[in-house]
């Protein structure tokens, strides 16, 4: 009879515990959830091609004002650094000298209409006795040369006095255009306009105001080249011009674009254009440095994704992810043209409607599977002020 063996208890507790080891080592490690990433559907819209350009401004209309005669200054008669309307009276000239020359112009008008009223005479005379030879025909002729000569000396008698009438007028000196006139040049009891046209002061028309600033030629050059690819110029309603002061801040009050010069500046390759702007508040001065964001272009029915969905490869390639209709997440290599905003604009690779993760990316893998959720902006913050407590007491 073959004897019995007893395994301890242990031994039979062990066997078990075993067995769900293998079976846990055959199952392999454990399954991790799916990621959750939020996605974003890729828009089909149409974006406005823009640029933002430097520039200064510049007044519309300047106007020296100058001395037209000579003479010495006896008032000045406007604010410095205010608003003047065209022909309001700025200084005024000494006139006794130019109102002597007047005088004296007069005065020989009166005597050539006298030498011509005199020879006029003289000729009717004539007239009637040269047909019964009581006159010489010789003496007729040089009548009636007479009367010429008399008539001619009447009309630079007349334009003498006009002359002079008019540098009497340029004694008081007038505003040409309205805006805002600048400091004095000259004081009273200066002489002005000897041998020269002496500046006095400065019209500057501020409202509306010019913004000129530049643009290079190669870049219009790629804007009409891509025009051939759906790019259309943007209309006049759609080419207004934004602003941007030197503090960083908006101006208020949109512009137009004008013109744009037909030739290139040779030392630096920039084209320069010009916009106007209102501005009744006078706070554009010219000189003053700024910027304009331009719409130049406009593009119809492109793809659109937010920059912060794309990764870049060392060499520049782009791509995405995106979730496929399994919910599993596949990259996918995309072409990107210009940049509108915070958005690119995608030429290639990618389409419409396509939900792209823009959360989530380090956790989505491609080929794995994914839980999407919508994408939600973070809502603006509003920033308030609050009082500190004061110092002893508990808030």
């Amino acid at each position: 009879m073959r004897p019995i063996h007893f395994l301890p208890l242990t031994a039979l507790l062990f066997l078990p515990a075993c067995q769900n080891k293998k079976a846990a080592a055959a199952a392999g490690p454990p399954q991790m959830p799916p990621a959750a990433v939020t996605v974003l559907p890729a828009a089909s819209e149409t974006v406005q091609i823009t640029r933002l350009l430097p520039g200064r401004i510049d007044a519309l209309r300047i106007a020296e004002v100058r001395a037209r005669v000579s003479g010495i200054l006896l008032e000045k008669t406007f604010k410095e650094g205010g608003e003047v309307k065209a022909d309001e009276v700025l200084f005024k000239i000494d006139p006794a000298p130019l109102l002597a020359v007047k005088e004296n112009a007069a005065a020989a008008l009166v005597r050539a209409e006298a030498t011509q009223h005199q020879t006029k005479t003289q000729l009717s005379r004539y007239e009637s006795l040269v047909s019964s030879n009581a006159v010489s025909k010789q003496q007729y002729d040089d009548a009636e040369s007479a009367v010429k000569v008399a008539d001619a000396e009447v009309k630079a008698a007349e334009a003498a006095l006009k002359t002079a009438q008019l540098r009497l007028d340029y004694a008081t000196v007038t505003a040409p255009i309205s805006g805002r006139v600048g400091r004095a040049m000259v004081t009273e009891g200066a002489l002005v306009g000897e041998n020269e046209a002496t500046l006095m002061a400065t019209i500057q028309q501020l409202d509306p105001i010019y913004f000129d600033f530049t643009q290079s030629s190669a870049d219009l050059i790629a804007l009409r080249r891509a025009s051939k690819n759906g790019l259309t110029q943007a209309s006049p309603e759609q080419s207004t011009a934004k602003l941007i002061l030197e503090d960083g801040t908006e101006y208020s009050a949109p512009g137009k674009i004008l013109f744009s010069e037909a030739t290139v500046d040779p030392s630096t390759g920039m084209v320069t254009l010009r916009a106007e702007f209102p501005n009744p508040d006078r706070l554009l001065l010219p000189g003053m440095f700024a910027r304009v964001r331009v719409v130049q272009a406009v593009k119809e029915n492109v793809v659109t994704v937010p920059q912060r969905a794309v990764t870049r490869a060392p060499g520049g390639a782009g791509s995405v992810m995106v979730v496929d209709d399994s919910n599993h997440a596949q990259m996918k290599t995309i072409q990107t043209a210009e940049a509108v905003g915070d958005k690119w604009v995608v030429s290639s690779g990618l389409n419409p409607g396509e939900k792209v993760i823009i959360e989530g990316l380090l956790k989505a893998k491609p080929g794995a599977a994914v839980v999407p959720e919508p994408f939600q902006p973070a809502p603006a913050k509003v920033e308030t002020s609050q009082s500190a407590p004061a110092a002893g007491k508990k808030g």
